[in-house]
């Protein structure tokens, strides 16, 4: 019985030394050394030079301006806070606007004003849009337009026109008469449209693009009313010419920068004063009137008795 026990011992460490032997040799081996294939190298590209930007320099940025800007809509009526008022840095500050917000805070606007509105005193004056638009010396008068009178619908705020006054022939015109009323006159608004101020700001707010769609898609009504700028002088000539006929706006053309020249501060008394030496009266509107005899003193001509001879037609008289 020793003896098995004996062999089996003997077996079982001649299995272990074998083991541990190979191991030991696999172990004893050194590492195959595996050589890389040479890759040749890519074709070279060349490379892209980016021209240099110019450095800026910060001294020949121009200079920039504080210009006080509402920062968020107000409504007529409302008192300036300062949570309203931002200030914005520009190149060039529109004329009239204010540098320093802390003297704007606790004044009173009077009319409706947009986000991003540059403040000046106008934004603060009282009165409606029209009032804006003239002088001292100035007018503004409302007529009745259509297509027509209106240059086919086309005419717009800032636009110079002519007045034409026709006359028919009536009682006291014996001949249909056609004359310049008043020249050069300024459009002020048509319909619902208003154009500028006496400095050149515009009084409509700008519209939004969702309401530019919904515009877009509404039918366009024709204007009915246009306001036109009359010197004083002119105004009761015009009123007259609105009642005896029918009046024509005739547009003058924007080359003759009769815009520019009104915002400028051309004057206007010289202009009234050559209006009146040169337009007609309306008394002598008609170019061939006749004279009208007073009744009683020319004595009236009977009326004739006609006479028919086939087709020749004579009058007789008693």
């Amino acid at each position: 019985m020793n003896s098995r026990v004996t062999m089996v011992l003997a077996g079982l460490l001649l299995v272990g030394a074998v083991i541990a032997g190979y191991w030991g040799l696999s172990l004893s081996r050194q590492p195959e050394v595996v050589v890389a294939e040479p890759v040749e190298p890519p074709e070279s590209v060349p490379a892209i030079t980016l021209p240099s930007l110019p450095l800026i320099n910060q001294e020949d940025e121009p200079e920039r301006v504080p210009v006080v800007v509402l920062a968020q809509a107000v409504t007529a009526m409302s008192t300036i806070s300062a949570e309203d008022l931002l200030v914005e840095e520009l190149r060039v500050a529109p004329p009239g606007s204010f540098a320093e917000s802390e003297a704007l805070v606790g004044r009173v606007v009077w009319r409706d004003l947009p986000a991003g509105t540059v403040l000046n005193e106008s934004s603060f004056e009282t009165g409606g849009p029209l009032a804006r638009m003239i002088r001292p010396e100035e007018r503004a008068l409302a007529i009745q337009v259509d297509e027509v009178v209106s240059g086919g619908g086309h005419i717009q705020p800032g636009d110079y026109v002519d007045v034409l006054l026709f006359l028919k022939e009536d009682e006291r015109n014996s001949d249909r008469t056609v004359q310049v009323v008043v020249p050069a006159l300024r459009v002020l608004t048509v319909g619902s449209a208003l154009g500028a101020d006496r400095t050149g700001e515009p009084l409509m707010a700008p519209v939004a693009e969702d309401e530019k769609d919904s515009r877009a898609n509404r039918r366009v009504e024709q204007a009915r009313t246009a306001v036109l700028a009359l010197p004083e002088g002119l105004m009761t000539r015009f009123m007259l010419a609105s009642e005896v006929g029918k009046l024509r706006l005739a547009v003058r053309s924007i080359d003759e920068k009769l815009l520019a020249e009104y915002q400028a501060g051309k004057a206007l008394e010289d202009k009234v004063e050559d209006l009146n030496r040169q337009l007609f009266q309306f008394e002598k509107l008609a170019l061939r009137q006749a004279k009208r005899p007073q009744p009683g003193l020319v004595p009236v001509r009977p009326a004739g008795i006609p006479v028919y001879h086939g087709s020749d037609v004579a009058r007789q008289y008693p």
